[in-house]
């Protein structure tokens, strides 16, 4: 069983998903935590599907450009995707 791969982090679901998990895991770290949560999100949208894209050799000048857009995509899925379920479930969420 694999559960994460370079190529699977090259889809929107992949990054998604590693994005969402990379974000909750070091919005709290000291440095990252003077950084709006949604910039800091698209940061680590961005900086996913650049490595992905690198190690997986696909990555072309006009994928590099469309990686910047791509990031959006991703961290605006993340944080709303993140939102509602914070929203469904209320109590998951307290500490």
């Amino acid at each position: 069983m694999e559960f994460v791969n370079w190529t699977t982090l090259t889809t929107c679901a992949g990054a998604l998903a590693m994005d969402v998990v990379v974000t909750q895991l070091t919005k709290n770290i000291k440095i990252v935590k003077r950084i709006p949560t949604q910039l800091w999100s698209y940061i680590v949208a961005v900086a996913i599907l650049y490595a992905a894209h690198f190690f997986t050799g696909s990555m072309t000048l006009p994928d590099a450009a469309l990686i910047l857009f791509n990031g959006m995509i991703v961290a605006l899925s993340a944080n709303g995707g993140f939102t509602a379920v914070q929203r469904a479930f209320p109590n998951l969420f307290k500490i």
